[in-house]
């Protein structure tokens, strides 16, 4: 599997604080069947980190794991936040994308809106730039608004969903507007977004069996990842009746 979203660098934002905390997450994640992560430090005003320092992290993290001999490798990538993107250098932004394939993950605010996201997603891809919208399920403004959710993945913007959501760890309401994504057809992979082994940690295998998802496992965390760190067309979404949510969020689905 792959890991599209996680917080594996040491000292660079809220992720792990030392090269060990780094290690903890890996060792993890490895025994929970990843073997690719791809690093996503936040990129924002609280954390204003750069590609080349992202860059020797990376290296610096894969040097470690390969003398722990886990057999895990991480990638480069980074975590924008939209807020800062148009301070971002158009070379930069080139630096920036997930595994080198070309794709960025954008992060939408914890607000009650978004004004002005969908103009700077546009900008984006105009420039040539494939656009992951990180936890989309967290965003409040998408439970006020879904319509534009709809409106972006229609357009050909990824959606990446936290495995944690899927099984209450932010919360019911975040649940069960993870499980009305999934059924909607708006969620395209499922990331870890972990910032440490204990507390928020890796996951994506046993939270999607949890969630009654276990046929979206091999699209959302292998076939949709791999394409979008090597810049290949997302592959289809595979049947619907082979990821149908569990029975009791489908009845909250029809009552709402």
């Amino acid at each position: 599997m792959i890991d599209l979203h996680c917080h594996v660098l040491p000292g660079i934002d809220d992720g792990p604080a030392t090269l060990e905390d780094s290690v903890a997450i890996a060792r993890a994640s490895a025994a929970a069947g990843v073997q690719t992560i791809v690093a996503t430090p936040h990129v924002s005003w609280d954390y204003p980190n750069d590609a080349e320092t992202i860059a020797r992290l990376v290296d610096q993290v894969n040097e470690r794991l390969a003398q722990e001999q886990i057999a895990l490798t991480v990638r480069r990538g980074a975590e924008l936040a939209f807020t800062r993107i148009a301070d971002i250098p158009e070379s930069e932004l080139g630096e920036l994308g997930l595994g080198n394939g070309g794709w960025l993950l954008v992060e939408p605010p914890f607000t009650p809106s978004v004004t002005g996201l969908e103009n700077v997603i546009a900008g984006l891809r105009a420039r040539g730039h494939e656009v992951v919208l990180a936890h989309p399920e967290r965003c409040p403004a998408f439970h006020r608004d879904r319509d534009a959710l709809v409106r972006l993945s229609a357009s050909g913007v990824a959606c990446s969903i936290t495995a944690g959501s899927l099984i209450g760890r932010f919360g019911r309401e975040v649940r069960r507007f993870a499980l009305s994504l999934v059924e909607a057809g708006l969620v395209h992979n499922v990331a870890s977004d972990a910032h440490d082994a204990v507390r928020r940690p890796p996951g994506l295998a046993a939270e999607l069996d949890e969630a009654g998802l276990g046929g979206l496992r091999a699209w959302t965390t292998e076939a949709v990842p791999q394409a979008i760190i090597t810049g290949q067309p997302l592959p289809p979404r595979p049947p619907e009746a082979d990821i149908a949510p569990p029975r009791r969020a489908s009845r909250w689905l029809r009552r709402r």
